[in-house]
C-alpha cells in the first residue's frame, strides 16, 4: 500500500523504537498524497491502531486551519499524521502536538523556536513578528460511543523552498534559520518520541504537565497585543496566558476574554 521508507527516516525511527512506543509503528511513507490526514482517518476507520502514521514526501491537498492550503511540495518538508485513540490526551491534543514538534525540532537540531497560540511552530522569542516553520491540526472522529479517534497532523519545514507570495514574508524552513543541513529522520523520530512522552503524561492525568510546557515554550500568550474580529466589530487586548482548558486569556480593558477558537491577528 505505501511506498518504501527513506532510509535516513527508517534508520532514525529504528534508533529511537524504544522512546516512542507505539507512535511510529506501523509507518506507512508515500511519495506524493492528497492529505496525510485523509490518509490516516482511512486507516483509522479500517482499525489501524493507536500511533499508526502517515508521511508523505508532498502533499496535493495538505491544509491547515479554516481549510486553508498547506503549502506541501516534495522534498522540503515532513507531512505526518498520527492516529491518537486515547480519550484523556483528546481535549489537549492540539497543544500537545505543538509542544511535541517544539521539543523535536529543538532536540533534532538545537533551533530554539516557541510556539504561537494555538497551532504554530514559529522561529525567535515573544515581541516581534516571526516566521512559521510549523503547524498541527488535529482532526476529531466521534460515533455513538463517543470519540472514536484524533488524527494529529503536523507540517514541518524542513528545506528552503520557493514559497508562494502570500506565504514568502511569513514563512521559512529550519534549514533556512540553522544555516546548514538538517536530518528529517532524526526530527521525525525525535518529535514522536516527545509526542509519546506528553500522551503518556495525559493519559495519566498530568494535564498540568504538559500546560506547563506549553506555557514555557509561548512567551506571545502574555504580554502581546492580539486582536480579531467578533460579530459586533473587531476587539483588541493583551494576552494574559491559557487556562486549564487551553483557551487563550486576552484582557480588555477591566475584562478577560475566553477565546477557544477562532482566526488571531497579532499585530
Amino acid at each position: 500500500m505505501s511506498d518504501p521508507v527513506p532510509r535516513d527516516i527508517a534508520a532514525a525511527l529504528a534508533h529511537s523504537a524504544e522512546r516512542r512506543g507505539c507512535f511510529g509503528d506501523p509507518l506507512y511513507f508515500f511519495v506524493e498524497t492528497g492529505s496525510t490526514n485523509d490518509v490516516a482517518a482511512t486507516l483509522a476507520e479500517l482499525g489501524a491502531p493507536d500511533g499508526a502514521t502517515v508521511i508523505a514526501s508532498s502533499q496535493t491537498t495538505g491544509r491547515g486551519r479554516f481549510g486553508r492550503t498547506w503549502f506541501s511540495p516534495e522534498g522540503a518538508g515532513l507531512y505526518v499524521s498520527v492516529i491518537c485513540r486515547n480519550p484523556d490526551a483528546a481535549p489537549l491534543l492540539t497543544l500537545t502536538g505543538g509542544v511535541a514538534v517544539a521539543h523535536g525540532i529543538r532536540a533534532a537540531t538545537a533551533l530554539p523556536v516557541f510556539i504561537k497560540w494555538p497551532n504554530d511552530v514559529v522561529t525567535g522569542d515573544a515581541g516581534r513578528a516571526r516566521r512559521k516553520l510549523a503547524g498541527i491540526l488535529a482532526e476529531a472522529s466521534t460515533g455513538a460511543d463517543g470519540l472514536q479517534y484524533v488524527i494529529l497532523g503536523f507540517g514541518i519545514n524542513l528545506r528552503p523552498a520557493a514559497y508562494p507570495p502570500e506565504l514568502m514574508d511569513r514563512a521559512t524552513s529550519i534549514e533556512t534559520e540553522l544555516g546548514r543541513p538538517a536530518d528529517a529522520g532524526a526530527v521525525l523520530a525525535e518529535t514522536l518520541a516527545a509526542l509519546r512522552s506528553l500522551v503518556d503524561r495525559l493519559a495519566s492525568g498530568d494535564r498540568e504537565y504538559v500546560l506547563a510546557q506549553w506555557r514555557d515554550l509561548a512567551p506571545s500568550s502574555r504580554g502581546a497585543t492580539v486582536e480579531w474580529t467578533t460579530p459586533s466589530g473587531d476587539l483588541r487586548g493583551t494576552s494574559a496566558g491559557i487556562d486549564n482548558d487551553g483557551a487563550l486569556l486576552v484582557r480588555v480593558g477591566a475584562r478577560v476574554e475566553r477565546i477557544i477558537s477562532g482566526e488571531l491577528r497579532w499585530p
